[in-house]
């Protein structure tokens, strides 16, 4: 179910009895209402955000309640620039100034909500 399926319903049908073959229900107004997005959370792969300077680190950005379509931007550090979109972010060879506090917004379009920033250590 989306934003977009509300609206008015009825049905309909052909019935052999009575002078009208066509017959319409009383039509019902359905309204949807939207989710707030809540419980934004990051995971980081290899698990604990500490990788070996290097090697591959993968944040992954999940939201537990929310009305889609739902956009997502990369933070490090508080900066207001994204480092990334979408719900994923890689770094392929993480390097000493890939260290910080990464965190993952995510945007239905109406409301933004932040995840808790995740510790990112290369060690």
């Amino acid at each position: 179910l989306q934003l977009r399926h509300g609206g008015s319903y009825r049905c309909g049908g052909w019935v052999r009895t009575g002078w009208s073959p066509w017959v319409k229900s009383a039509p019902v107004t359905v309204r949807v209402h939207g989710v707030p997005l809540s419980g934004v959370s990051v995971r980081a792969q290899p698990p604990g955000g500490q990788v070996a300077l290097g090697d591959r680190l993968v944040l992954s950005c999940a939201v537990a309640t929310g009305t889609g379509p739902l956009s997502f931007s990369w933070h490090r550090g508080g900066s207001r620039a994204p480092l990334g979109t979408g719900p994923r972010l890689e770094l392929r060879h993480a390097g000493d100034n890939d260290s910080g506090h990464y965190q993952c917004r995510a945007s239905d379009g109406d409301s933004v909500a932040e995840s808790v920033p995740l510790n990112v250590t290369v060690l």
